[in-house]
């Protein structure tokens, strides 16, 4: 995952940079956009979706707060002609870690959890390290905890049944470096911070988040992507087929593909990284959720303001990452924006959030490796209109 900063332009014209047809039913709009605005929008992601060749999208945007648009475009399943309607759930990828973030945040708040304690205060499945590793360097990806380091770690299709089991993946691996020390972006580390939820609370990961994040905030579409469950309105996911595979064709396969058409997506087991990558959700509940925080319904707003600060390394250099969110202070007309990205196999997604203007704009795809930044900061050009109101 990349994390750079937004380039600082005049106007709304945004381009995200960030880490990582036929449309469907209009969801109900609370409040709603102008005829214009939405003709913009959907002119925008027809085309992007067109032009990436992307089978299905999901989109939600807030304008002042309020939900105010929600659909479907295309297809959540190529195969058996299912459209994508505004309940279809996504993959989140990375997208789970801001809501296991503030989880976290929750309890600190609580005084059930000390963000400067040691991970094993609360996850002692995991072995001491040379060095200390607290939850908070976790939550900022200064723990030093690996990413994926094996050959097809990052799609791997063994089932978890708990935290605890899906440890073993990399719990005996040695650090990286002295946290604190160097940014190093993890998911693995979310799986700690997972476990340190079920440690402070009590509660198994997936229910904590369902009585206090999903629950609370009207997220009635999320939960974890088990790989086992028969779950209502689960996309599928695609890919496109890559030269290297391709090539590994025998003949008769390769006089009816090409290079870059679409493929169904590798197998991937998320039971692996659930707190870090594995949850299932719609476009319009990841709105929910990123205004349950902006206006201070999940944690309170200096909580909020915290996880929305730039976190620095030992020797003082600022990372563009805080407490579970992407950050960049060069926004449109000088705002400053809040993100997160997702993708992993049959998924790419993108939640971001312009807090001072109470936006927010949530894309989901079933497509590897489609560029959501590019939809997202077109959907902002077009929205210019509407906030000038």
């Amino acid at each position: 995952m990349r994390l750079e900063g937004w380039p600082r332009v005049s106007g709304w014209t945004i381009w995200l940079i960030v880490l990582f047809s036929q449309s469907a039913a209009v969801a109900a709009q609370s409040g709603g956009l102008r005829a214009e605005t939405i003709r913009a929008i959907e002119s925008v992601v027809t085309a992007e979706q067109q032009q990436q060749q992307i089978p299905g999208i999901s989109l939600a945007v807030a304008v002042h707060g309020t939900l105010r648009y929600a659909r479907g475009f295309g297809k959540a399943d190529l195969e058996n002609d299912v459209p994508v309607l505004p309940d279809t759930r996504f993959r989140t990828a990375s997208i789970a870690k801001p809501m296991t973030a503030v989880a976290v945040l929750q309890l600190a708040e609580q005084g059930r959890l000390d963000l400067d304690a040691e991970i094993q205060k609360y996850c002692p499945a995991y072995p001491r390290k040379p060095w200390p590793v607290t939850v908070r360097h976790l939550l900022a990806h200064l723990g030093g905890v690996r990413h994926y380091q094996r050959p097809g770690e990052a799609r791997g299709t063994e089932h978890f049944f708990t935290l605890h089991d899906a440890l073993r993946l990399f719990a005996e691996d040695p650090l990286l470096h002295e946290p604190g020390t160097r940014y190093t972006y993890t998911t693995y580390g979310y799986v700690l911070l997972g476990c340190a939820i079920e440690g402070a609370s009590g509660e198994p990961y997936e229910e904590y988040m369902q009585h206090h994040v999903w629950k609370p905030t009207g997220m009635t579409h999320t939960r974890s992507d088990d790989h086992f469950e028969l779950i209502p309105n689960r996309a599928r996911g695609y890919a496109k087929l890559d030269e290297a595979t391709y090539n590994r064709l025998p003949a008769h396969q390769k006089a009816r593909a090409k290079v870059g058409q679409l493929i169904n997506a590798a197998l991937h087991d998320t039971s692996m990284k659930v707190p870090g990558g594995g949850l299932l959700s719609t476009a319009s509940d990841l709105v929910h959720f990123a205004l349950a925080v902006l206006d201070g319904t999940l944690v309170r707003p200096e909580t909020r303001d915290a996880m929305w600060t730039r976190q620095q390394m030992r020797d003082g250099t600022k990372t563009a990452y805080g407490l579970g969110w992407v950050l960049n202070e060069h926004g449109p007309e000088g705002n400053s924006l809040v993100s997160h990205s997702g993708g992993q196999a049959g998924t790419a997604a993108l939640l971001v959030i312009v807090p001072e203007r109470k936006i927010v704009v949530a894309l989901m795809t079933n497509l590897q490796g489609a560029n959501t930044a590019a939809i997202v900061s077109r959907v902002l050009l077009a929205l210019e209109q509407e906030l000038e109101e």
